[in-house]
């Protein structure tokens, strides 16, 4: 599911600051990233089901620095902006969803 991509779109294990950060023993930082890249994945198929290309906008699995996985969505603004647009045409009109 990852496909080709930009490189600021790459996927991988990417933990935030890790050049300020110390890996903890111990710590199972692929577990979370596991967990993290199977709801990226689910996400990655919707995204591609609604004609959004994963090349400019795609969920990218990370951790914490606990070990806890993370999903980010990452893009370019236009193409957020259309899937914000999506979401929105999906959202009743509290807010909340329909």
């Amino acid at each position: 599911m990852t496909g080709s991509g930009e490189g600021w779109l790459s996927d991988g294990l990417d933990v935030p600051n890790a050049d300020s950060v110390l890996w903890v023993p111990g710590v199972d930082y692929i577990a979370g990233w596991r967990e993290a890249r199977e709801a990226a994945d689910c996400l990655n198929r919707a995204l591609l089901s609604v004609g959004l290309e994963l090349s400019v906008v795609r969920a990218v699995a990370s951790t914490t620095e606990e070990g806890r996985g993370v999903v980010r969505l990452t893009g370019w603004p236009d193409a957020v902006e259309r899937l914000a647009r999506l979401l929105e045409s999906h959202a009743d009109g509290d807010g909340g969803a329909a």
